[in-house]
């Protein structure tokens, strides 16, 4: 494999999803949804990218991309250095035993019919490994790496609490020993003290076996604490990606500003004295997208030019990226 930079695990280039919208008894094709929209980015070996927006932004569909649940409408996805984006089903199939996947809902993504035993080692059957006793070892291997007693294998899904319906799914994730896994708000469903635990877990995780996280999520603060670098999408579009620290202390875009005031902080006397930015209007519908900069119509900023074209992503310093004709370099 002949990689573009070696330490990159992942490297997403002028990714587009366009879902057609069709009418008509002969499904005959009058629009499209850009739910993901030019997106470029690429994350390290042993890094956390968190990606947060508001819903309906692209974040998941981003993610489903890179694990080629869905075929990009246009785009490369280099994984490890190869470009999977056009890939068949046969030839995927070697490349996807190395990606993982939390869903968002730990209820909803695990077969209710299916012991954890099964639900663990499915994607050991899928992937190949055959003899029964490698499978029930690896499982129960799992099940210790992620907290939960190897004499639970036998039950099924409605027996556990959220938060151990969401272990077993990342011991799923982690059956075939991935570098990449694409965490899908992996705690969003869970109670607060939950969502801690989980965390942690997975920071335990990604330093003990080397793992690679795209943290897909709409909690700044939970982004803030696992993630080495946060990118900012709006509209099916990236418009502002930084180190972490860099970004939650000199947010650049006036959208990461707005996301930022939103976040509650603990401290009372702080909190008062904070200046809320509230956004104007809707998020426009990503089947008619507003023209160049998809967000100024609610932008406190916006001049008649930021209708005419689309800001690229442009360098301000230390690796802080920003999509904004108003922010000075």
């Amino acid at each position: 494999m002949n990689q573009e930079n070696p330490g990159n695990v992942i490297e997403i280039k002028n990714l587009r999803m366009y879902f057609p919208i069709t009418r008509g008894l002969l499904r005959r094709r009058v629009g499209e949804i850009k739910a993901v929209d030019d997106v470029s980015f690429a994350i390290k070996k042993n890094e956390t990218l968190g990606l947060v927006g508001e819903s309906g932004c692209g974040k998941t569909t981003t993610g489903r991309c890179i694990l080629r649940l869905y075929k990009p409408t246009a785009g490369e996805i280099r994984f490890n250095g190869t470009d999977i984006s056009g890939m068949n089903e046969n030839r995927l199939r070697l490349f996807r035993s190395n990606m993982g996947a939390i869903f968002q809902d730990p209820y909803g993504s695990l077969n209710p019919r299916q012991t954890a035993r099964t639900i663990v080692g499915m994607p050991l059957i899928v992937h190949g490994m055959n003899d029964k006793r490698q499978q029930n070892n690896r499982v129960e291997e799992l099940f210790k790496l992620v907290g939960l007693d190897a004499s639970m294998m036998t039950r099924v899904p409605h027996e556990f609490s959220g938060g151990q319906r969401q272990r077993l799914g990342i011991a799923r994730a982690l059956a075939c020993q991935p570098a990449l896994i694409i965490c899908d708000e992996p705690v969003s469903a869970l109670d607060v003290s939950i969502q801690a635990q989980i965390i942690n877990l997975l920071e335990e995780l990604q330093e003990k076996l080397g793992l690679t996280y795209l943290f897909i999520a709409h909690d700044l603060s939970v982004v803030q604490h696992i993630s080495n670098r946060v990118a900012v999408m709006y509209l099916g579009r990236i418009i502002e990606i930084a180190n972490s620290r860099e970004l939650y202390e000199n947010p650049l875009h006036p959208y990461t500003k707005a996301l930022l005031s939103a976040v509650p902080v603990p401290n009372p006397v702080i909190e008062r004295k904070r200046t809320r930015t509230v956004l104007k209007g809707e998020v426009p519908s990503p089947a008619a997208p507003p023209p160049g900069c998809h967000f100024n119509p609610r932008c406190n900023l916006a001049t008649p030019d930021c209708a005419e074209s689309s800001p690229e992503l442009r360098d301000t310093g230390n690796g802080h990226q920003v999509a904004c004709f108003k922010v000075q370099a």
